[in-house]
């Protein structure tokens, strides 16, 4: 073995660099000279019949080799690569001037357009917004509202038990009874709080799921009036400056006196027509003053202090804003009806 071998080997790896014009061709280059049995590693095979003085001259050549192919190697490899890139790119050109692809955007629900709408009129008004767990204990549910068990009130808002003391809540009073027993120092309280709901009722009218909000008011002095002045603000901004609104005495265990309130229909003008049912007037929530019951057991001196409270389907409100005629639509994600009320144009 000699040092021409060598130097033989030396002007055969740069002579087949030149002639490299794929990666396919860099990697036979690879195998045929530093493969498990390319020409390098055969040479270094050969160099345990060497003297000492040889290997050590014969060893440094062949590094000197290795690092020679090595660095040719990458630096042709890397050429290909960009080469590869700069390949692609040119056919992947983009025409600035055709028009762009058209990305579809996202909308707010309807539903929570009217719960922002309500938001931000009542805190105009000075009210906060309070939000509490949907999972509530019967008690706060229930008994703290003047509904014991047993009482047929119950019958009416029949729900969703997880245990004998926990359920899905019925509606979001459980959050008034929440908020006036954590007013320690018995601050005046003006309050909405929206989220869902939970019943067993499900047609065209009713949903087992419901969004709701509800209002609470409780001072010194607070009467019928405020109530009435309260509402018909709210029913005018949602639902235009023509509406009337009209009380008919109810029945709800947590308020004394209690009231439905109808609005004078907006479609026909309070003359009557199938959304009113020929009446004039459609009934959109329930409302009245806090039982004095409740506010005992809120911790209220009911000779002392005194307030309303309200609550109203927001998918109802809806229904008769709109004119939607099935509350399941709502939950249906059907985009041709939500595309209706996304301020863009039905594709």
């Amino acid at each position: 073995m000699k040092k021409e071998e060598i130097l033989k080997l030396k002007e055969s790896i740069l002579k087949d660099f030149k002639d490299i014009k794929d990666s396919k061709k860099l990697e036979e280059l690879r195998l045929k000279y530093n493969g498990k049995k390319g020409l390098m590693i055969e040479l270094s095979k050969n160099m345990g019949s060497l003297s000492n003085e040889a290997k050590k001259e014969f060893g440094a050549l062949l590094n000197e080799v290795k690092n020679l192919f090595n660095a040719k190697f990458n630096e042709i490899s890397e050429d290909l690569k960009q080469k590869e890139i700069n390949k692609k790119l040119a056919n992947e050109t983009i025409d600035i001037t055709l028009p762009g692809t058209r990305v579809k955007t996202g909308s707010k629900h309807i539903l929570s357009q009217i719960s922002e709408e309500l938001e931000n009129l009542f805190v105009s008004m000075g009210y906060d917004v309070v939000e509490g767990p949907e999972v509530e204990s019967d008690y706060l549910c229930f008994e703290v509202l003047n509904v014991p068990k047993g009482h047929p009130a119950r019958d009416m808002q029949d729900t969703f038990y997880i245990t004998d003391e926990m359920l899905l809540r019925t509606q979001t009073s459980s959050v008034q009874a929440r908020t006036m027993m954590a007013n320690i120092e018995k601050s005046p309280i003006r309050m909405v709080c929206l989220g869902k709901t939970y019943r067993k009722d499900e047609d065209a009218s009713h949903s087992h799921q419901f969004m709701q909000i509800e209002g609470l008011v409780i001072d010194k002095g607070i009467s019928l009036a405020n109530l009435k002045g309260t509402l018909e603000v709210m029913m005018k901004k949602l639902l235009g400056d023509d509406v009337s609104v009209r009380f008919r005495p109810s029945y709800f265990p947590f308020t004394e006196p209690s009231y439905e309130v109808d609005v004078s229909c907006f479609k026909c003008g309070g003359k009557g027509c199938p959304l009113c049912k020929q009446t004039g007037w459609i009934e959109v929530l329930g409302s009245g003053m806090v039982h004095p019951n409740v506010l005992r057991n809120c911790g209220y001196d009911p000779e002392i202090y005194s307030g309303f409270a309200f609550g109203a389907g927001i998918e109802r409100l809806a229904m008769f804003k709109y004119g939607v005629p099935d509350i399941r639509t709502f939950y249906a994600n059907d985009l041709r009806f939500l595309d209706n009320f996304s301020g863009k144009e039905v594709e």
